[in-house]
Order: C-alpha cells, then structure tokens, then sequence
C-alpha cells in the first residue's frame, strides 16, 4: 500500500486568484478533496503566498511540503505583447517546473490552452461551430497557436513534455476552452438570457460558447482527474460535453476518467440550433 494512500495531498495552485483559481480553490474548500496553497503577486483571500513566478527561489520556496502543482498564473488576454508573454508565460512557467523539480514535487498540472492549436479554429469558423459540422482535433494533432499567447501555452507543453523525460516529473496539459466562471457575462446562464435573443453579435457568442464551454464543475473535475491519474504525461481538451464539440475530449474520458456532466445549451434561441 502507497505510505500516502488515504492522505490529503496538499496542492499548489499558482495564479490562486485568477478566474480558475479561485474556482478551484472555492471548490475544495467547500469539498475538502484536496489541501491547497494559493500563489499570487498580491494578497488577498486566495494567497498563502505572495510572490511572481518570475522568482524561482520564492516559487521553489512555495513548494515546499506540497504534493502537486496546478500551475494556472500566467498573462491571460490572448493580445498581450511578447515583454509580458515572455516574463509570465515562458519564464514563469520555466521557474515552475524547475522549482518543482528541484523540491521534489513529482506532479505538475499545466494549465495549457486551446490557443495552442487555435489557428485551426479561425481558419474555419464560423462554419466550424455548426452542428452539423463534423471536424474535430484531438491531442495528436500539429501545434498551431493564434498569437503569442498560443505560442507561449504550446511552449509550455514542450517545456512540461522535457521535464518529464529528463528529469522525472509527471505532467498534464490541459488546453482548456471557456471557462467562464457562472457569473460572467459569457457563461451560459447570462449569455443565452431571452433578452439577447435577437441580438446578432450574442448569437455568434451562442454559436461559439455551444462548442467551447467548460462549465465550473466539469473543469475542476478535469484537473482532478490529472492530478490523480498515474500517467506520466498527458495532453488532452478541456470542454464540457457540449452539443456541438470540435476539441476531442474522448481521450480524456478514456484514458484519464473524465466525465463531463454539463452542457452548453443546444438550440442558439428558441427553435433555432
């Protein structure tokens, strides 16, 4: 029997209080699955620890004592400019996986993005978010990022991928789609609202969000699917089981347990799907 089986593992999540964040942590608080540790460059109520990823040995510092890392801190906005997509993104995410190797911290979950790949999804859109549009991606397929930003997310699987062969980790990537948080603008409680109905800049957000959505259950699900799973290393989509799905996620539901219990809403407005 493992000497840990049945413990709690303790869990880094770095970026704590950004949108994923604090979902996850919300989550575990309230479901006590798992012990965290928030990093964050500033105090609040989701930081243990204040610190920027950009220092290795107050990142390498934060490890200590924990089992795993859920590394989500980064530049979000998909148009940030490469001065801050360098020191975030690239750096950052260097010092993550070099901290946890020299702490001894064994799993690190990446929050990657389908950004990666996402030249894919602007070559086709809009017809690729049609129902009856049959194309999908799964985690095979050839790196195709959008901007720095998907630069910056596929260079962080590379980067995951180098640790794992030479120095022993054990790494997940996660490309993550929408994951809105329930009270944004974008979730589909707020999005698919009556009034918006016959807006048409709503409907095209309709038509994307129906295949891109990863409602707040399904992606803290996912991540702890990653966590858990014994696999060295791990690509895979994170959407919920949306009508419409592009990003393949029966890898994810095969190899690693995933299963998604949310939908984004199937007809775009009443009577029209």
């Amino acid at each position: 029997m493992d000497a840990n089986e049945g413990q709690q593992r303790t869990v880094l999540v770095t970026g704590s209080d950004g949108r994923i964040g604090q979902i996850l942590i919300d989550a575990w608080s309230e479901s006590g699955r798992y012990a965290w540790v928030g990093l964050a460059r500033k105090q609040g109520p989701y930081a243990d620890v204040v610190a920027d990823i950009t220092d290795l040995d107050a990142v390498e510092a934060a490890m200590e004592g924990v089992d795993a890392v859920v590394h989500l801190a980064a530049t979000a906005p998909v148009e940030s400019p490469w001065p801050i997509v360098r020191d975030s993104n690239l750096i950052g995410t260097y010092n993550v996986y070099e901290a946890a190797r020299l702490a001894g911290v064994e799993t690190v979950v990446f929050a990657s993005s389908n950004h990666a790949v996402g030249t894919f999804e602007t070559q086709n859109a809009p017809a690729l978010y049609d129902l009856d549009d049959d194309r999908v991606i799964d985690h095979t397929v050839e790196v195709q990022p959008d901007s720095l930003y998907g630069v910056s997310k596929a260079y962080g699987e590379a980067m995951g991928r180098y640790y794992v062969d030479h120095h022993g980790l054990k790494v997940a990537c996660l490309r993550i789609g929408s994951m809105t948080g329930k009270d944004a603008p974008y979730a589909p409680a707020n999005l698919w609202q009556a009034e918006h109905d016959d807006d048409p800049e709503i409907l095209k957000q309709r038509r994307r969000y129906r295949a891109t959505w990863l409602s707040n259950g399904d992606g803290v699900h996912l991540i702890e699917c990653a966590l858990e799973t014994p696999k060295r290393w791990f690509v895979c989509y994170g959407i919920s089981n949306n009508p419409r799905r592009f990003w393949d996620i029966e890898h994810a539901k095969r190899e690693i347990g995933y299963d998604p219990q949310d939908a984004a809403p199937e007809e775009i407005r009443p009577g029209e799907r």
